[in-house]
């Protein structure tokens, strides 16, 4: 028999930017990731951590750990052969670098780097193509997201954004 373990609350974050009153930009259609660029919030609110030219990083809203980034193209795309080349060179520059910039500000024991393409394949929000770089330690799957449908998280996203922008900063 296959259990299933639901991440119900992955939705608020979906829905805030979508049909709730509190969306800031309703007239913008597209991802939550469109929502937030057209939204005028400054990248410290926002938790956008780097900008490029066609791509840029933002901190996860739901992280899996502290550190969690997403990258991603200013450009609403889905799949990965949509990417104009100049997107997909500076989107793998963005991974490798934030790689670089976890590892300095965090000194983690791993780092996953991943990708959902499409809605079976566990995107969430499969219309636009984003990249996820997570910190990782030994132990770091608790039995407190399982059990209790929370996560414990030691660092407030603003202090996350922070470190992380730092770390950058220095590479």
């Amino acid at each position: 028999m296959l259990d299933h373990l639901w991440n119900g609350w992955r939705a608020a974050y979906v829905q805030k930017w979508g049909e709730t009153a509190g969306d800031p930009e309703p007239s913008v259609k597209g991802s939550v990731f469109s929502r937030i660029l057209a939204s005028g919030l400054g990248d410290e609110e926002a938790h956008i951590v780097r900008r490029g030219t066609c791509c840029f990083v933002i901190l996860n809203a739901y992280p899996y750990a502290s550190g969690h980034m997403l990258v991603l193209p200013y450009r609403e795309v889905a799949n990965l052969e949509d990417l104009s080349a100049e997107e997909s060179i500076e989107l793998w520059s963005l991974v490798t670098q934030g790689v670089q910039v976890l590892k300095r500000a965090y000194q983690p024991q791993g780092v996953n780097v991943g990708i959902n393409l499409g809605p079976p394949a566990g995107g969430s929000i499969s219309e636009h193509l984003h990249v996820h770089v997570v910190p990782r330690w030994v132990g770091d799957a608790n039995f407190m997201t399982a059990v209790a449908n929370t996560r414990t998280l030691p660092e407030a996203l603003g202090d996350s954004a922070a470190k992380l922008r730092a770390a950058w900063q220095r590479l």
